[in-house]
């Protein structure tokens, strides 16, 4: 049984949110680049390489990418022989957060109750997702998720019957109808399977895959590939002023599920679908 002090957690996250929101990750910008060869708008072209001049300022001067600095979505894969001392997780894992936003002079957009709006000031409580695996480590990883693409993201119950087709749909109407609000080219996070809240989770969990890797099921990596050429026709372009690259990737994440079911959830991420990850 390995021991790890709570403090180890506490520095981790708190370096991951500022670096999280410093760095813009590879896989992203590589995705910019690619944008830039397909891009037919003028305009669009000029947005990306914008895009790419704000990436390399935040990089340097060590500022955040967007004032948007999110809500921190946080997925912890904790080894079974791990045992944790010091105090309690999830405190470490606020306290991180409260330290890595307030050190890394970061916008604190998180209200303590969602009816009267009172601002906690330390961007905490984070929302936390654990998952227990084989192993002595824990593997941390931080998504801060800005809400003007979070706010477009939607779920649905499908029927079994609506099948393939009605998936496919159901993605594209999604990404059509949030038009420029998520701040594209984006990346869609798409959840199917599961139950309701486990749909969900796995569109939040497929945007922190990165944007060159597709899904190792090779009837889910068809259709991320042409649910993408086919989002990519809608001509909402970057930052929705029209264009070729409404999106740079479709991440599908599946799950088993009920026989009468087929949930469906789609999380958009803004062009910068910001994520790091540690492992202690």
């Amino acid at each position: 049984m390995r021991t790890i002090h709570v403090n180890e957690i506490i520095e981790t996250v708190e370096k991951l949110c500022m670096h999280s929101n410093y760095y813009l990750n590879d896989d992203i910008l590589e995705g910019f680049k690619n944008a830039l060869v397909n891009e037919e708008s003028q305009r669009g072209i000029d947005i990306l390489e914008k895009l790419i001049e704000n990436a390399k300022l935040a990089r340097e001067k060590e500022m955040a990418i967007c004032q948007d600095t999110g809500m921190a979505v946080v997925f912890l894969d904790i080894g079974q022989d791990v045992r944790i001392v010091g105090g309690n997780l999830e405190e470490a894992i606020n306290e991180g957060v409260r330290r890595g936003y307030e050190k890394g002079f970061l916008r604190k957009s998180v209200v303590e109750d969602p009816i009267k709006r009172n601002n906690t000031n330390d961007n905490t409580p984070a929302v936390i997702h654990y998952n227990i695996i084989e192993g002595d480590k824990i593997k941390i990883s931080i998504a801060p998720k800005g809400f003007g693409s979070e706010n477009m993201s939607r779920l649905k119950m499908l029927k079994p019957s609506d099948g393939e087709e009605g998936i496919k749909k159901f993605i594209i109407d999604t990404v059509d109808k949030a038009g420029p609000n998520p701040c594209p080219p984006v990346v869609v996070g798409v959840g199917i399977g599961g139950t309701m809240e486990k749909a969900a989770v796995l569109a939040k969990k497929a945007l922190i895959r990165p944007i060159n890797k597709r899904s190792h099921l090779e009837h889910i990596r068809k259709i991320e590939e042409e649910v993408l050429d086919r989002i990519n026709l809608l001509g909402i372009g970057p930052a929705g002023l029209g264009g070729t690259v409404t999106a740079l990737a479709v991440n599908i994440e599946v799950f088993p599920t009920h026989i009468a079911g087929l949930p469906v959830a789609v999380n958009i991420s803004c062009h910068a679908t910001r994520h790091g990850e540690a492992v202690i």
